[in-house]
């Protein structure tokens, strides 16, 4: 037998987690390692934090899961400080930001079977786009890495180019359903939306009566700076994937949505055999409860100022290497001239320092959200070190 016992899905490195430690990951050899990965996006809190572990443990002794066939005094609990955070009216939980993407694409064609309009099942979406890994998610990008060997793919989706507003307008017709959209492409390079491109999708849902599907499982829960990244860009959403960082570490996602939305999502509609269960909402609402307190937000977004200065301040000194910034709060991008993903391995390997790459040879810098500024300090090191010995293959 050759195959591994773990399915070879993914090109693992050496890295060998066993602890972690506040912004910190310590490997099973002891290597210590600067955390600005954060789980691709999801540690928001770093390792170890104790109003969340406390949670988890305090909810792990008393009731992990029950059936959704009974009542939630922790779903509804959790779901109440969403909507009364957001501009949702109600919430349904999953276990990932796939199964959010999913239930988002549900809740949006349903909406249009209610009204009695069933043929209004197509959602425009925009190249480079991620939104999962599931038949659906994938049916939902143009991306062929992702769709390779798994057609036929799902009906019911287009694309268009990313922020642009004249193309997204020309796909519109008699079975659009609306638009799904990340406000800031993840995988895709850190690419933030401009504001005229998500206010003009906005107009023109309301124009003719289509929906505004955000996806918002990497940049939300205070990662770009506000609860929600949408906020900054003065729009409200019908519908909203959400997940990631919204457990702090523990696997579970959201699909929001206000009431007029999800009319269709009645009885028997959809379901969720863990979908918020009880441990997972006390971990959600203890990433809330941390937050939602006074200056948190503030904290993260000046946090982001001073760490994007930094990566901007590295430029000059590195131009061979490096070519800009970009990104919203502590959801940040560099874009080198040559492969990402060697940069990236050359500075987990060397540097002790964890990065993720995306597309359009981008670096993502996603630390924890409560990294100070000796954190800084030390990133900054690490990166600068990165930079200077690292040599870009021939083909770069």
């Amino acid at each position: 037998m050759t195959i591994t016992p773990l399915m070879p899905v993914y090109p693992r490195c050496g890295v060998r987690p066993v602890r972690g430690e506040g912004v910190y990951l310590i490997g099973e050899d002891g290597q210590r390692y600067l955390d600005f990965a954060s789980g691709i996006a999801v540690n928001l809190l770093g390792h170890g934090h104790p109003v969340l572990t406390r949670a988890i443990q305090e909810q792990a002794a008393t009731l992990m899961h029950v059936s959704n066939l009974y009542g939630s005094p922790q779903g509804e609990a959790l779901a109440q400080r969403l909507v009364d955070n957001t501009f949702a009216d109600t919430v349904f939980f999953t276990n990932s930001g796939a199964e959010a993407v999913e239930c988002a694409i549900k809740t949006a064609r349903r909406y249009h079977f209610a009204n009695g309009n069933p043929q209004r099942n197509t959602l425009i979406c925009f190249n480079n786009a991620f939104h999962g890994r599931t038949l659906g998610t994938i049916s939902a990008t143009n991306q062929e890495k992702m769709r390779d060997g798994f057609e036929p793919l799902l009906p019911g989706f287009a694309y268009a180019p990313f922020d642009d507003l004249a193309a997204a307008e020309a796909l519109i017709g008699d079975n659009t359903a609306g638009f799904l959209v990340e406000p800031v492409q993840g995988e895709g390079g850190v690419r933030p939306a401009s504001k005229e491109f998500l206010q003009g999708l906005r107009k023109l849902c309301d124009a003719h009566g289509l929906l505004l599907v955000l996806d918002e499982v990497q940049c939300g829960v205070a990662r770009s700076g506000t609860l929600y990244a949408h906020e900054q860009y003065d729009i409200v959403p019908d519908i909203m994937a959400t997940a990631k960082g919204i457990g702090g570490g523990f696997p579970m996602g959201a699909c929001l949505a206000t009431e007029n939305a999800a009319k269709g999502m009645v009885f028997g509609t959809h379901g969720s055999t863990y979908g918020g269960n009880p441990l997972a909402m006390a971990a959600g609402g203890a990433v809330l409860d941390v937050v939602l307190e006074p200056g948190f937000l503030e904290g993260v977004q000046q946090t982001g100022e001073r760490l994007r200065a930094t990566l901007e301040q590295m430029i000059p000194n590195h131009d061979h290497l490096f070519d800009s910034v970009r990104g919203l709060g502590l959801m940040l991008g560099v874009k080198l001239k040559s492969d990402s993903r060697r940069f990236v391995a050359h500075a987990r390997d060397n540097h002790q320092l964890l990065l993720v790459a995306a597309g359009d040879n981008v670096v993502r810098v996603l630390p924890p959200l409560v990294i100070e500024q000796a954190h800084i300090d030390e990133f900054a090191a690490k990166m600068s070190e990165a930079a200077r010995s690292y040599v870009p293959a021939s083909d770069d």
